[in-house]
């Protein structure tokens, strides 16, 4: 093995020691789409994914598209694994914010009811591919990073540390407007990417691992909830009260209108 690929397998697993927590939920990601799209899209939407997120952040930190202007902080690039002025673990956890995502939007305008054994939800390749579910899992992923990424401005509070910043605070607790369209632009991308996967590759090769079990349908959104109540519980851990509370009363009326529908087991 020679010193350079000794020294990327040394920086990656300086990132894993580092960010455990990505990592968790990466393998999170992992297992669940694996049950539900087959491992071969799940690695392909892992590789492409990436690649996309990389891309349009390599692009935003040297011509502000299509997040704005930011810089990144290589305060760690001894430490974990950067690949070309954006740290790895940034980019990979674009791949499961955009699956729980879509998963959730899923959930909110499926089909679907509590059955003798479990909840499950209809997901025929008409619906997995729609333009409704795209839209709304875009959505769902901005909102994601209303709270995520204010907290990581702040990553000087606490274990995440200084990785980012801007030049100019923007309007949202430091974080640019332009952070967000960005965020939604990039959304729509990874998650037709995700679409096209599903609906495009042929079941032969593809599909290896898929699981059909009772509640199957409820893990995604499952994800989904772990990773904002992971973000809000740091939010609120390291004083940020007023922060915190705005991303709680985001997400209060969608949350409850959800958690109705799935309880009384409405179709609709």
């Amino acid at each position: 093995m020679g010193r350079f690929s000794l020294k990327i397998l040394l920086l990656l697993a300086g990132t894993v020691v580092l960010r455990p927590y990505v990592f968790i939920f990466l393998a999170v990601y992992l297992l669940l789409a694996t049950w539900h799209l087959g491992g071969g899209r799940a690695l392909a939407f892992l590789v492409l994914g990436y690649l996309i997120a990389w891309t349009a952040e390599f692009s935003s930190i040297h011509w502000g598209i299509p997040f704005g202007g930011y810089i990144y902080i290589p305060a760690t690039v001894d430490r974990e694994l950067w690949v070309a002025g954006v740290p790895f673990m940034d980019s990979l956890s674009y791949v499961f914010l955009a699956y729980a995502s879509f998963s959730m939007a899923l959930l909110a305008l499926g089909r679907g009811g509590w059955q003798v054994r479990g909840f499950r939800l209809e997901e025929d390749l008409k619906f997995l591919g729609s333009w409704r579910v795209l839209i709304l899992a875009a959505v769902l992923m901005v909102t994601l990073d209303i709270v995520i990424d204010p907290l990581a401005l702040r990553g000087y509070r606490w274990f995440l540390g200084q990785i980012y910043g801007y030049p100019e605070p923007g309007v949202y607790f430091g974080v640019t407007l332009a952070n967000f369209g960005g965020w939604f632009l990039v959304g729509l991308v990874m998650i037709r990417l995700l679409q096209f996967l599903i609906t495009r590759l042929p079941e032969s090769g593809w599909s290896w691992g898929r699981r059909d079990f009772p509640y199957r349908a409820l893990l995604g959104p499952g994800l989904y909830l772990g990773i904002l109540g992971f973000n809000l519980f740091m939010t609120f851990w390291i004083g940020e009260t007023c922060l915190g509370w705005v991303g709680v009363f985001i997400y209060a009326p969608f949350l409850t209108w959800l958690g109705l529908k799935v309880c009384s087991g409405n179709d609709g």
